[in-house]
């Protein structure tokens, strides 16, 4: 993200200058640890309806499979937040990466045995909500380590760009994972709609490798004043050289003086986190409601196997649009976190509204692509709210904050929306413009200023 104001280039996004920025190598070992997972599990969203409609169970149950593992990320995220703070930020990445290719082994062969008949569809579904949620409880310590690492050695006014570009791997994983989803549902070994499970399986090992040999270990160790003896790491991974330099330095050292727990009702964060919960709803049942509305519109629900290319090339639109906005007009237009959430969030509403009224697969992908859009101005935006409104040494239980409130936005929402939308399309979509509105109205009455945000603290 925080790179000049008119450059688009990623490798740039922490300016050179910055006595803490992060090396374009560090960045692009954390970027992969986002893209990956967000990669699979989008890659899995493609598929799963089609997996639904095959096993002949109804929409609703295929979206409640996932809120046992969204419950779990809410309580765990925190909780791995805090233990990145005395653990390192390394360790918990490579815990996330071990939970997601350890839930994604085992949904994949809850899924086939399922599809293959060697277990019924409450069966299948009871195993692969218990795999999923391996994600949700340790897949959670990934995210907010990755976010407070960036967080804590980024200056403040970069780090609505910043966290932009750590969020846009996201975007860059959602184009990724339906590209490629189609395209390994395959017949080799009868692996099927279930190919694409393995697959990423397999790219996130070969991800945890390289965390491993190339990102360097920030295992907090007893407080020294003046120059760091080199030390050979236990991993093989190069020791930090900003260690030396950090001893004395408050960015990146929430060990030594352990911060007091932070609270979703802390006044300073209480407006962000009202603004992330209530769009999160609205994100979520968008992304719950958009495969099945693709298998109803264009007549797929009889030919499920052929539904996964459509409903891939759908979500690729819309996170083709979240690159966009994360890599183009937040950097371009040197957006601050108020500005990117209430912009973002009215762009998510007009095209929830094309969303409900399209009834071919170019308007279908216009719609989700306006409010990709939006909720990818609002997401950075509001991370970067939340940042911004405590100290540094705060950030990791921060980050914490924001990666429980993502996970409670898929709690019911995406089964709710769904449920909802089986009943009357209006119904679904009402809501979501609904919600938006709310955070429209909100934000513009509570969320602080820019400037005021932005700019550096003594």
């Amino acid at each position: 993200m925080t790179r000049s104001e008119h450059d688009l280039t990623p490798v740039a996004a922490v300016p050179a200058a910055s006595g803490n920025a992060i090396p374009p190598g560090r960045m692009a070992l954390l970027f992969m640890v986002m893209l990956v997972t967000a990669a699979g599990n989008t890659a899995m969203q493609s598929v799963m309806p089609s997996i639904g409609t095959a096993l002949q169970v109804e929409d609703v149950w295929i979206s409640l499979a996932y809120s046992w593992s969204a419950l779990l990320w809410v309580v765990c995220a925190p909780f791995w937040a805090r233990r990145s703070d005395k653990r390192g930020r390394k360790a918990m990445m490579a815990l996330g990466l071990t939970g997601f290719i350890t839930s994604f082994v085992l949904c994949g062969a809850a899924l086939w045995a399922g599809l293959s008949g060697w277990m019924g569809a409450f069966w299948t579904l009871i195993a692969f909500a218990a795999a999923r949620s391996l994600y949700g409880g340790f897949g959670s310590a990934a995210p907010p380590a990755v976010q407070a690492y960036v967080a804590s050695r980024t200056p403040r006014s970069q780090r609505t760009q910043a966290l932009s570009l750590i969020a846009s791997s996201f975007g860059l994983g959602t184009v990724i994972g339906p590209a490629l989803a189609p395209l390994l549902v395959v017949p080799l070994f009868g692996l099927g709609l279930t190919g694409p499970f393995l697959a990423f399986a397999l790219v996130g090992a070969v991800a945890l490798v390289l965390l491993r040999l190339r990102l360097p270990d920030d295992e907090p160790r007893y407080a020294t004043r003046g120059a760091a003896v080199a030390y050979s790491s236990a991993s093989g991974a190069p020791a930090d050289p900003q260690e030396a330099t950090e001893s004395d330095d408050p960015i990146d050292q929430p060990a030594r003086a352990e911060a007091a727990r932070l609270s979703w009702r802390d006044p300073r964060l209480r407006p962000w986190v009202f603004a992330g919960l209530v769009g999160g709803h609205a994100q979520a049942m968008v992304l719950g409601i958009s495969g099945f509305l693709v298998l109803d519109r264009l007549g797929l629900r009889d030919t499920p196997a052929q539904g996964a290319g459509p409903v891939g090339m759908v979500l690729m639109a819309g996170a083709i649009a979240t690159l966009l906005a994360q890599w183009g007009l937040i950097p371009r237009f040197n957006l601050g976190p108020r500005a990117a959430t209430l912009w973002g969030i009215g762009a998510a509403a007009v095209g929830t509204v094309i969303l409900a009224v399209a009834g071919d697969l170019h308007l279908i992908a216009i719609g989700y692509s306006i409010a990709s859009l939006g909720f990818g101005l609002f997401r950075p935006g509001t991370t970067a709210g939340t940042s911004l409104a405590v100290s540094r040494a705060e950030q990791g239980q921060a980050s914490g904050i924001v990666a429980s409130i993502a996970g409670a936005s898929y709690i019911y929402a995406p089964a709710l929306g769904v449920w909802l939308y089986g009943h009357s399309d209006w119904l679904g979509f009402g809501l979501i413009v609904a919600l938006c509105a709310v955070v429209l109205a909100y934000g513009w009455l509570r969320l602080q200023p820019d400037a005021l945000l932005t700019g550096e603290r003594g």
